[in-house]
């Protein structure tokens, strides 16, 4: 069991604290919190049958999406941001992507850690900002 002294599920922490994850912990919350966006975007442009709805959503969570996303958003991003994105993409991650390329896949571990990152902070609202800049929405 996970001891920590805060039990929320939409936590807040400081940018030093969630900064002190490593970024692919950051990635991996990030990776969640994306897949929900895009399901929720998804649904709300209308009722469609789950098996449109799942090759939609995969289509747009692949590395070479994300990859193609953070070449939108990188110029509106802010030094910090910016920072958490460099360090995700350049962590040494043990697994690959079983359809992208390695750079591919780099960028969208950094995209993630950036999403991560911003949900740990309790900026939701920045985090769907750049979601919905990437995606075109």
């Amino acid at each position: 069991m996970i001891e920590h002294e805060s039990r929320h599920f939409l936590p807040e922490l400081s940018a030093e604290e969630a900064g002190s994850y490593s970024p692919l912990v950051l990635a991996f919350v990030g990776d969640a919190v994306y897949d929900l966006a895009i399901r929720t975007m998804l649904v709300q442009r209308g009722n469609a049958r789950p098996n449109a709805l799942h090759r939609a959503k995969a289509s747009m969570v692949k590395a070479s999406a994300q990859s193609a996303m953070m070449e939108l958003i990188l110029p509106v991003l802010t030094d910090e941001e910016e920072a958490v994105y460099r360090r995700g993409r350049n962590a040494k991650s043990y697994t690959k992507a079983k359809n992208a390329s390695v750079a591919d896949y780099r960028r969208a571990t950094g995209f993630e850690a950036l999403i991560g990152y911003l949900y740990l902070c309790g900026r939701k609202e920045r985090a769907l900002e750049l979601i919905e800049t990437g995606v075109g929405n």
